[in-house]
């Protein structure tokens, strides 16, 4: 590796500098703009206001010199303000892409005085300063809290640089979201550059802009736990620079379109949020179970020797996965015909199908130019490439020269379903997972355009790094004349929107994608994992951060490469790594061809970490699908923060080493080499370890706690007042009869509750009116010497005749002195006839609580019962 003396690297950043930034005796980058009108509607919910630019300057090019204004509330709890130029139309993202309002809708009666707009059922309020130059601030009416203040600041807007700059409450704002990095911090550092720029760079490496764009953030205030979201709905180039006091958006095209979400819980944001960008999308059941994958598999016999060895083992396998080494030379929609010829191919997928286990493979976008390949023909008539110069770009990725579909261009969607259709006729594959759709590019083609070479230089990789440097260059051309400039960051996203569409139609099945490359509301469309990590120790730790990111941004369907991608894992590494991965949304192990194998059955201790970790987590498959249920209906992150469940404590909104599965779990692992001990933090209340009953914290209010971690163990812990439904099963298969569990955790008032959503785990239309699915309710409560539970059926049109509850724990109960008497149960079938079943339980006191169980109950999961359990004598 050469290396860069001191004195030439320090006078090449400081070229960079002057390079992108106005010297201390040039002028300021914009003067702002005046307030020159002002107008509210009569329809109310709306303002509308004109502005003139104060005075001209030359820096990063001339000005827009009459901008628009309007202010107006989509809903009680989202305002948009939106700021273009008033005399000629800009890139904005089309509504057909991400689909929105364009006219306000009205709630209640406008409250307006001056410069002031709300609505009578909204707790947000919009103010215009008429000062020079002009502002604008959004804040909270019910407190008075100012959430988002342009005052003081100059707006800049100019044909290819925009600025905007936001005060921040000093020590009490907690900022969240503005990926995709990797961070060793979940909440945001101030004195950040986040920069937004889809980029094929590798996520080991920290604080670079990385394969996705999400200009959203969320703020959490300190000590009231009130929190509010910000969008900046804008697929052009920008760094976000986060100062202590202070948030500006530097952004290299398109127009300011905010959208501020009132809350005012971290759940309400969400649901907020993805109400505007759309619900996440379900994910087949399937999906939910454990993933094995690696880059360098080398022919059929090496995928059949995997599989069995993960059964001979005794470690649960769902998913075979294989990297682009399954293709003719790296070409899209193609096998090897001597590695892995199509007859054998089509045995082995078979094979796995009869076993009760799918199989996904990659595709990535660029279409290998080669004159016998009839993918490429297919394209090349269809005229369906990005265009370049005049002709269709050519760029470098496996197979050598290729083009890049236009995903913009309906007629590419179109092309790219019909070449899946026919690859599935080969090889029935169960999902797909879309690579390099930044997109990645081996090749850097030379600046064509001013576009190629914008005047304000985002921090691109953290050097400033040209915005064409190994992607598709700026300058080029999409359907209607859209630049890749404006677009770059849609590709992945519009991909995945076909990726998606396409398998809906040929399988007739809910589709599984898997998408490196995200945008706002990708969710919509597919899951996301967090890139080519490393196999360190730090990079175990940052996944957690990253996932939880992603929750946030609209993608609850997330995780990381288990036991890290590059570089050699180690047997400790990967024993941590698989039980803290078996608790991701997505949990998957992938490594890197020139590394070390490593799965899971190859080392001893890391299948006892796997079984153990794995046997938890497809016990809790029934909760993960339920909590997909929840997602997709109003976004709720899977794998969520703390302070989601807990925001009135300070505590949690720092806390980058744990996570909540759901508001039910508690995840608790080993990040560090060598260590078996954690420290854990538990907020109020009572927490059972889901390993081991007798294992309870009970804090108030809440503490950190030193925990017990065996080198096989991870610290898992359930709430208290929580009713988990657990599976007997590692099947992932709901078309089957099965057995349930349920676990009734009692809190400190002795009541718990809980919910499972049921379908077939692969209907398109999760939850839907034409869809049969079934939601069951829980409650339990402790009434003097009885302790009750009942279900209540909310949606009964899925057949769970073969599905039963057979076995329900109660958990949390006051020890009795008298243990070891049997408890006596009456279980009262509601919908069998008013059927009454009596029997006997039993009852233990284990560790400070008592603990009674009720087994071989004869109780169909879809019909409403209540179970009476006399526990005190």
């Amino acid at each position: 590796m050469a290396t860069i003396s001191p004195n030439v690297s320090f006078f090449f950043l400081l070229s960079l500098l002057l390079a992108s930034s106005p010297s201390l005796s040039q002028e300021p980058v914009s003067y702002g703009y005046q307030l020159h009108s002002l107008h509210s509607h009569a329809s109310g919910g709306l303002f509308t206001a004109q502005l003139q630019l104060i005075r001209n300057t030359t820096i990063y090019g001339p000005d827009i010199q009459k901008l628009n204004l309007t202010a107006s509330f989509e809903t009680k709890d989202r305002l948009r303000v939106r700021i273009i130029d008033a005399e000629r139309p800009r890139w904005e993202i089309p509504a057909e892409i991400i689909p929105r309002q364009i006219q306000a809708c009205l709630y209640g009666e406008e409250i307006k005085t001056d410069n002031n707009l709300s609505t009578a059922t909204s707790d947000l309020f919009v103010t215009i300063t008429s000062t020079s130059p002009f502002g604008f601030s959004v804040a909270r009416r019910s407190t008075g809290e100012v959430l988002f203040s342009t005052s003081g600041h100059s707006l800049v807007f100019k044909d290819r640089y925009l600025e905007i700059s936001s005060y921040l409450p000093d020590k009490k704002a907690n900022l969240y979201g503005l990926g995709e990095h990797n961070k060793p911090s979940f909440r945001l550092v101030p004195g950040d550059t986040l920069t937004l720029w889809n980029s094929d760079t590798p996520s080991m490496f920290t604080d670079f802009n990385l394969y996705g764009s999400h200009p959203f953030y969320m703020d959490v205030r300190t000590p009231e736990g009130m929190a509010h979201g910000v969008l900046l709905l804008n697929s052009n180039g920008m760094d976000v620079i986060y100062e202590e006091n202070l948030i500006t958006y530097k952004a290299i095209g398109g127009v300011f379109d905010f959208y501020f979400f009132a809350g005012p819980s971290p759940v309400e944001v969400i649901d907020q949020y993805t109400a505007l960008i759309g619900r996440p999308a379900p994910m087949p059941y399937w999906s939910f179970g454990f993933h094995q994958c690696r880059y360098g598999y080398k022919n059929v016999s090496d995928l059949e020797n995997v599989v069995a060895g993960y059964a001979d083992a005794g470690i649960p396998l769902s998913v075979l996965w294989t990297d682009i080494d399954y293709m003719d030379d790296f070409k899209d929609f193609t096998l090897d015909p001597v590695n892995f010829p199509p007859d054998k191919m089509k045995s082995f997928v078979d094979y796995l199908h009869s076993h009760g286990q799918k199989y996904v493979v990659i595709v990535d976008p660029g279409i290998s130019v080669n004159s016998s390949y009839e993918t490429y023909k297919r394209g090349l008539k269809d005229d369906i490439f990005i265009k370049w110069n005049g002709s269709n770009y050519l760029g470098v990725v496996w197979p050598g020269d290729v083009n890049f579909p236009d995903f913009v261009n309906p007629t590419a969607s179109k092309f790219w379903s019909n070449e899946i259709s026919i690859f599935r006729k080969t090889l029935p594959v169960d999902g797909l997972w879309i690579d390099m759709n930044e997109a990645s590019n081996f090749i850097t083609s030379p600046p064509l355009t001013e576009l190629d070479t914008p005047p304000y230089r985002i921090n691109n990789s953290g050097v400033q790094r040209p915005i064409n440097n190994n992607t598709v260059p700026a300058s080029s051309l999409h359907f209607g004349n859209l630049t890749e400039y404006d677009v770059h960051n849609l590709y992945g996203f519009l991909e995945s929107r076909a990726t998606h569409s396409a398998l809906i139609q040929d399988t007739g099945k809910r589709p599984f994608v898997l998408s490196r490359s995200t945008f706002v509301g990708s969710g919509r469309y597919a899951a996301h994992w967090t890139g080519d990590n490393a196999a360190t120790w730090d990079d175990l730790a940052y996944s957690i951060p990253s996932i939880l990111s992603f929750g946030l941004f609209g993608v609850p369907m997330v995780g990381a490469d288990i036991c890290g991608f590059n570089g050699n894992t180690t047997e400790e590494l990967c024993s941590r790594w698989i039980q803290l991965g078996a608790f991701y949304p997505f949990s998957r192990d992938h490594s890197e061809k020139r590394t070390t194998r490593q799965e899971l059955y190859l080392w001893r201790p890391v299948a006892q970490s796997a079984k153990k970790a794995l046997g938890l987590r497809y016990k809790l498959l029934p909760y993960y699908y339920t909590l997909m249920y929840q997602a997709h209906k109003l976004g709720t992150p899977i794998a969520r923060p703390l302070f989601f469940s807990f925001p009135e404590d300070p505590n949690t909104y720092g806390i980058n080493k744990q996570f909540m599965v759901g508001d039910r779990v508690l995840v608790s692992p080993v990040l560090e080499q060598g260590k078996t001990t954690v420290e854990a933090y538990f907020p109020r209340g009572r927490w059972f370890n889901l390993f081991d009953h007798n294992d309870t914290v009970e804090v108030s209010p809440g503490n950190q706690v030193t925990l017990e971690a065996p080198q096989d163990t991870i610290n898992v812990h359930v709430r208290g007042g929580s009713i988990l439904v657990t599976q007997k099963t590692e099947s992932i298969s709901l078309g089957e009869q099965r057995e349930y569990e349920l676990l009734v955790v009692l809190n400190e008032e002795g009541t718990a509750t809980g919910e499972v959503f049921l379908d077939d785990g692969e209907v398109v239309e999760m939850a839907g009116e034409l869809s049969e699915w079934i939601r069951v309710n829980f409650t339990s409560k402790v009434d003097g010497k009885t302790v009750s539970l009942n279900s209540e059926v909310v949606n009964g049109k899925f057949g769970t005749e073969k599905m039963f509850v057979k076995k329900v724990v109660f958990l949390g109960l006051r020890p009795d002195s008298k243990a070891g008497v049997a408890p006596v149960f009456v279980l009262h079938q509601l919908k069998s006839g008013g059927k009454i079943v009596r029997g006997s339980g039993s009852y233990s006191v284990q560790g400070k609580f008592g603990v009674a169980v009720v087994d071989d109950l004869p109780q169909p999961i879809g019909e409403d019962f209540e179970l009476l359990v006399k526990i005190y004598q």
